[in-house]
Parts: C-alpha cells; sequence; structure tokens
C-alpha cells in the first residue's frame, strides 16, 4: 500500500536495510530528502515554521491513510463489530485430504469478518489436527464433536448419497447454537450458513449472506451434474419460481447445502428445524427448509441468482497405493509429520 502514497517507501534494497534509522525521529531515507525542506541553521525561526508546515502536511496524510485502511478487507476484521456475525458450520472427518480441506477453507475464513466457525468432528475424541489448526488460524471458533454410528457410516465403495452425512454433526452445531445464544432481535444479528469443507468459496458469497432476513438462496457451481444449479425466478417479482435442479426435482427444496443460508433469529425461533437420518438421500436440505420457509419466502441473492461465488469442488481421493505397501511392512511416509 505505502508504494503507492505521495510519501512513499521504495522498495530499493539500500532503503529498506536502513529503514529503521530514517524511521527515527526527522529521520528521512536518502530518496526522499527532497520533501523536507533545508532547514538554515542560522534562523531558528524559519526552522520552527518549516517544521510545523511539515506536521501540518504529515497529519493529512495520516488522514488520507486512515481513509485508505478503513475501505481494506482485513482492516474491516478488526473495525467493523456491528456486521451480522456469520455462523459457519463445518462438519469434518479423518482422511488423508481433511488437513489441506481446513486449510483451505480457513484461509478464507480468516478474510472474513465477523465470522464465527463451528467445526464438528466426527470422532469420539477431538483430534490434535483439528485442534492445532484452529489455534493456529485466530479465527472465532468452537470445536465439537458428534460421532456417526457405525451403522450409519458408509462403506468404502458406497456412493456418496447411499447414506447421509454430516447429519448428527450439523445438529450438534445447531444444538450448540440454540443452548449458547439468547437472541435479542435489536442486537444480536447473524446468519447461519453450512459450508462444507470440500467447497470453494469466493469472499462475496459471505458480503451476501449478511442481508439474509429469512433464508437467501443463491447459485451453485459444478453440483447436480450441472455446470450450475440456481434458483429460477419470475421474471416479474424477481422471486423463487422454480429450480432447475436435474436431480429428483420433485423435493420440496431441489437445493444444495452451499446454497442458501439462514437468519439465526428464524432458526432459534425453530428449534424443530434440524437434519434427519432417515429422511431420502438428497432431502436434507428440504428437511431443515421445511420448518422455516416456504418457496415464497427465498430471498434471490448473487445479483438475482446470476452470479456464482461458490463451487462443489470435491478434492479427488489420493491414490496411495505406495503408501500402502509402506505400512504391509510396518512402515509410513508420514512418520513424526503430520499431514
Amino acid at each position: 500500500m505505502y508504494h503507492e502514497m505521495t510519501y512513499s517507501w521504495p522498495r530499493q534494497n539500500h532503503d529498506m536495510k536502513n529503514k529503521n534509522k530514517y524511521l527515527s525521529i526527522g529521520g528521512v531515507p536518502p530518496s526522499h530528502q527532497n520533501v523536507l525542506p533545508k532547514f538554515p541553521k542560522v534562523d531558528p525561526e524559519f526552522q520552527n515554521d518549516a517544521v510545523r508546515q511539515r506536521i501540518s502536511e504529515l497529519e493529512t496524510e495520516v488522514q488520507y491513510l486512515k481513509a485508505t485502511a478503513s475501505n481494506c478487507r482485513i482492516h474491516k476484521l478488526t473495525i467493523d463489530p456491528d456486521l451480522p456475525v456469520i455462523y459457519a458450520i463445518t462438519p469434518t472427518y479423518a482422511r488423508p485430504v481433511q488437513k489441506a480441506e481446513l486449510t483451505r477453507l480457513s484461509h478464507t475464513f480468516m478474510l472474513v469478518p465477523n465470522l464465527h466457525w463451528i467445526i464438528i468432528e466426527d470422532a469420539d475424541e477431538k483430534t490434535p489436527l483439528v485442534a492445532n489448526l484452529l489455534r493456529k488460524t485466530d479465527i472465532p471458533h468452537t470445536h465439537l464433536v458428534a460421532p456417526t454410528p457405525q451403522e450409519w457410516k458408509r462403506k468404502e465403495k458406497e456412493p456418496n448419497w447411499k447414506k447421509p452425512r454430516g447429519v448428527l454433526q450439523r445438529n450438534k452445531a445447531l444444538e450448540w447454537l440454540r443452548n449458547e445464544l439468547s437472541y435479542d432481535v435489536t442486537t444480536d444479528q447473524g446468519v447461519v450458513y453450512f459450508a462444507d469443507d470440500d467447497n470453494s468459496y469466493s469472499l462475496e458469497i459471505f458480503d451476501e449472506m449478511r442481508k439474509i432476513k429469512k433464508v437467501g438462496v443463491w447459485p451453485v457451481g459444478l453440483v447436480g451434474g450441472l455446470m450450475v444449479e440456481k434458483p429460477v425466478l419470475n421474471k416479474t417479482t424477481h422471486k423463487v419460481a422454480a429450480f432447475n435442479s436435474g436431480w429428483r426435482p420433485e423435493r420440496p427444496f431441489p437445493i444444495d447445502m452451499a446454497g442458501f443460508a439462514i437468519n439465526l433469529g428464524l432458526l432459534l425461533d425453530h428449534p424443530e428445524a434440524q437434519f434427519s437420518l432417515t429422511v431420502e438421500g438428497g432431502y436434507q436440505e428440504s428437511e431443515i427448509l421445511r420448518h422455516l420457509v416456504t418457496r415464497e419466502d427465498l430471498e434471490p441473492l448473487a445479483d438475482y441468482c446470476t452470479k456464482v461465488y461458490v463451487w462443489h469442488t470435491r478434492t479427488e481421493a489420493p491414490k496411495l497405493l505406495g503408501e500402502m505397501q509402506l505400512r504391509k511392512k510396518g512402515l509410513r511416509s508420514d512418520q513424526d509429520i503430520e499431514v
């Protein structure tokens, strides 16, 4: 940022190397010495006037820098506490790509102001991998566990849709919200979003969801066998009239989990709204939304559902044949290193 300002620090090595000595009171880099007047030693009055003039110039520059910083996203992380809080709910489970997925997601969340990350492990106990990752991010977070019973876990070669995933973990997060938050509509503005760890998110989606009054919806890229799955709007009313889903379009809400978010107050007002192990595959979204809204209540966002800000990008399962051979010999490549 500073190299674009009027009194910029140039990037030459000799200036940066000696930067500290120039930052002392009255110090200035060689390439900036022409910015200050040459103070005549024989005229203290003239020198005082020049100093006062320079102070005035610096005060003006400080105001400019403050105004510029106020528009910086990272700066907003600490100065904009009035934004509605986004409660991002992420179920996760142990697998070779888990740390990579969570690292990528955490780096997105680091850029989102007023976000509280609720991460729920499908495990009996909190794992050091997830706990250490959360601690390093400095993101406000809650770390929970909710193990899936063995009979509900997907077997290795079963398709993804065969058994519900993340149900108990998302419900655990909803339980935490309802137990820990005492919602006051005048002070507690918030949004609940189910942010899976295998998706890719543009920062715009988080700006969009803060507008939600009930339930907001938007397109999701690369899902359901389509380039984009999206709500279809009435051209006159701009309300949601249908969905372009190619899979089970008869569902009450044929939408992906990444394609909607819920106003916190609305969710807390409906304790019956949650997910279920017993509904058909692909109906989890409809299961929770049916308790909260009708299609007519849905709020189309992302420029009336014409922009894609989230993509269902699953990471390819790594081929670890060499690792399997090592382990047959009692060895492993990740000995004493967390991958």
